[in-house]
């Protein structure tokens, strides 16, 4: 359950590597882009109202904008906190968007689903029968997030088993009961203020069941989470002229391996503690400086795990298919990721980087910031 954030790095390269899964999405190179420099900035989420903490950082266009974040939802020990945010072009209809995760629990004991009958909800979870992602997708989230646009309409759906694997979903019993995941996106379109809109969409749904010894023999109870959902969306016949701002924006992410310790531990202490609500943020953040900053060595261990997998897809899928290049900055003294296909990258100790075919621009002329030119890994 705890790889719900350390599995988000994975989950943001596989969804721009889905986006350009096409043949001929990969080849075209939209001119919007390819005519202009593009220019980036760094951005940071702080947990301001739980932790205090860097939840993630990443690069973003200037004229981008980033909207949304944690909430906590402090009735269910399963899953504590969600992120729900987009990143958007303020200056078009493009668009990246991650959903709330949503977790459910069902049981095959008459007697229990008597007590909490479906919609009911259980330490936190409502009571809902098992779906696969598709029917998740279709019958649950769209639903809740898309289906009163004018004009919506579905174009394609189609499972992603591949999606799944990738992300290590369908592993999380790891020896008692068993787990099982599936993958899935829908591509529809919509009308939303006058624009005409078109958006892919993909969702996991994970499955974790184990047996209960009663009195009256064994039950199975079930913990089911839609999660990993997120879209990309742009006007219509244009989704994919931005593939390469959603490459840079996601094989950027990084997670913060501290913010992620104090949420794993949070997990357990709720769980310890029986916590069913928290009615005061005093004490929510009282809570939250009683439980420890530091990964025990499992933790750590799986999130280093998360983060080996993250850079064997980066660089298998975002080098050859995304066309990523890696160049050396000096003032992070690291190598950074951007767009590829363009001669010419420059950074400034702000955290701002510019790529351009352009030989003879120079960010410095009309600018007081440092702005060095990068080297190619």
């Amino acid at each position: 359950m705890k790889n719900r954030f350390s599995g988000l790095i994975i989950w943001l390269i596989v969804a721009v590597l889905l986006l350009c899964s096409n043949t001929s999405l990969r080849r075209e190179k939209s001119k919007a882009v390819a005519d202009e420099l593009l220019k980036f900035r760094q951005f940071s989420y702080i947990d301001k109202e739980g932790t205090g903490l860097e939840v993630f950082h990443f690069l973003m266009p200037v004229d981008w904008q980033f909207e949304g974040g944690i909430n906590w939802i402090l009735d269910n020990p399963t899953m504590p906190a969600t992120v729900p945010f987009r990143i958007y072009n303020t200056k078009g209809k493009d668009e990246f968007e991650a959903f709330a995760n949503h977790c459910y629990f069902w049981t095959t004991s008459l007697q229990l689903l008597t007590m909490f009958p479906p919609g009911t909800k259980y330490f936190g979870s409502k009571v809902k029968l098992p779906v696969n992602a598709q029917t998740a997708l279709r019958k649950i989230i769209l639903p809740e997030e898309r289906e009163h646009y004018q004009n919506f309409k579905i174009i394609s759906e189609s499972d992603l088993p591949e999606l799944a694997q990738a992300l290590g979903a369908g592993k999380q019993a790891q020896g008692f009961g068993s787990s099982k995941a599936t993958g899935a996106k829908i591509r529809f379109s919509y009308v939303k203020n006058g624009t005409e809109m078109e958006e892919e969409i993909y969702a996991v749904v994970e499955k974790i069941t184990f047996p209960v010894q009663s009195m009256n023999g064994t039950f199975f109870n079930t913990i089911w989470f839609v999660d990993y959902i997120f879209s990309f969306k742009g006007e219509k016949g244009k989704l994919e002229t931005q593939t390469k701002i959603f490459q840079t924006i996601t094989s950027s992410f990084r997670l913060n391996p501290k913010w992620y310790a104090k949420y794993s531990n949070l997990i357990e202490y709720m769980a310890q503690q029986q916590i069913r609500q928290i009615h005061s943020v005093g004490e929510f953040s009282s809570m939250l400086s009683r439980v420890s900053d530091q990964m025990r060595t499992e933790q750590l261990q799986q999130f280093e795990n998360r983060g080996n997998v993250y850079d064997k897809v980066s660089e298998k899928f975002s080098d050859n298919t995304l066309g990523i290049e890696r160049y050396y900055d000096p003032y992070e003294e690291r190598q950074v990721e951007l767009p590829g296909g363009y001669n010419h990258a420059w950074c400034n100790n702000s955290g701002e980087y510019i790529v351009t075919d352009n030989p003879n621009y120079n960010p410095n002329v009309g600018s007081n910031l440092n702005w060095k030119e990068l080297e190619r890994k």
